[in-house]
């Protein structure tokens, strides 16, 4: 039976779609949304266009699912886990643990819920600690209100990428559509 790590990458491997090769995309050849270079990286010395989904999902197991802890976050929100292994992918692992941590930052009312966070990126014990205050403190309203901050961010990234890269302007619709909520 799938587990929830499971529905989540293979419903972003969906998303992403098979091979594009957009002049217009900084990543270059792409299948499954794994980019050539990350291919390669993996010891995939094949063409990108028979990549095996099979190894897009262990990239994508290991360079988001796992290095960003979301088995520790999955017990504490189903909707965070699948919405940080998205931005992950999207947008680096780096970035959605600071949006993570910028947004848990903002929501703890000057430090007297919890301590303010390094933002460093990195979904730690101290993130994960500061995650789990949060939410028991403020239950399915707070995991709302998160995951709606969080895409606050994240929709205003893909916005500024536009303005500073005209070519990204070629992905800002289908950005917002498939991946801000």
């Amino acid at each position: 039976m799938p587990t929830l790590k499971d529905k989540f990458i293979n419903g972003v491997i969906e998303v992403e779609g098979g091979y594009v090769n957009n002049p217009n995309d900084s990543g270059g050849a792409t299948k499954f949304g794994i980019t050539e270079q990350v291919a390669r990286n993996y010891g995939y010395g094949g063409d990108m266009r028979v990549l095996p989904r099979s190894l897009a999902f262990r990239i994508y197991s290991d360079l988001y699912w796992n290095s960003m802890k979301l088995d520790d976050v999955l017990p504490l929100s189903e909707k965070l886990a699948e919405e940080m292994v998205d931005t992950g992918i999207n947008m680096g692992v780096g970035r959605a643990g600071e949006f993570l941590q910028t947004c848990l930052n903002a929501l703890n009312l000057r430090g007297e819920h919890y301590d303010d966070l390094k933002v460093d990126g990195g979904v730690g014990p101290v993130t994960l600690k500061a995650l789990s205050e949060f939410l028991n403190l403020r239950g399915e309203d707070g995991e709302t209100v998160l995951l709606r901050a969080m895409n606050a961010l994240q929709g205003a990234y893909y916005i500024e990428l536009s303005q500073n890269r005209q070519k990204d302007e070629t992905f800002v619709y289908g950005w917002l559509l498939n991946r801000v909520a």
